[in-house]
């Protein structure tokens, strides 16, 4: 894979447009792993993070210096000076975000795919839910939009008090990732 070092900015620069969280490019020596560094917030706080982060696994590193490979390395030359003449990265202190004690019975409810938050049906329309609101089993609590299709998001199984919503409207979500928390009834 040739990669020089404009390459590797305009990936970082495309990377840090795009909803992507990580990114790993791999082709024989070289190990490429982009990482973006979110930091969740309360409302009203403002955190800041450096937007994209690159590590290069040092295998690549050793396959850039390295003179004695047996074939060449598949990064472009300018790529590997670079990375030999960069400083030593060091390790950033990364405040902790400060949230209230979460309650071990308050139930989340999961984001089931990877697209985009929204609290209500239209941007003029009031939200599904706020904190504090009583909701019922089965009650739609959000949409999640993925390729251009609006999922309706349900409180399965559970009934009670809003108490946490961790997603802010219009905010990309990942699999897995929870949303809002519920204190069951």
């Amino acid at each position: 894979m040739q990669l020089d070092l404009n390459q590797l900015c305009e990936l970082l620069t495309v990377l840090d447009k795009t909803g992507i969280s990580e990114l790993t490019l791999k082709s024989g020596d070289l190990e490429l792993t982009v990482r973006k560094g979110i930091l969740a917030s309360s409302p009203g706080t403002a955190s800041a993070l450096p937007a994209a982060v690159a590590t290069v696994a040092p295998s690549a590193l050793g396959a850039v210096a390295s003179p004695t490979l047996a074939s060449p390395p598949a990064v472009d030359q300018n790529v590997g000076a670079a990375l030999a003449e960069a400083p030593a990265a060091t390790p950033v202190a990364v405040p902790a975000a400060v949230t209230a004690p979460v309650d071990t019975k308050w139930v989340p409810i999961i984001s089931p795919m990877v697209g985009t938050f929204y609290r209500a049906a239209a941007p003029d329309e009031p939200p599904f839910v706020n904190v504090g609101d009583r909701i019922k089993v089965s009650q739609t609590v959000c949409i999640i939009e993925a390729m251009k299709l609006m999922n309706e998001i349900d409180a399965d199984e559970v009934s009670g008090q809003v108490m946490e919503i961790l997603v802010q409207n219009g905010e990309p979500v990942e699999y897995g990732q929870v949303l809002m928390r519920i204190n069951p009834d």
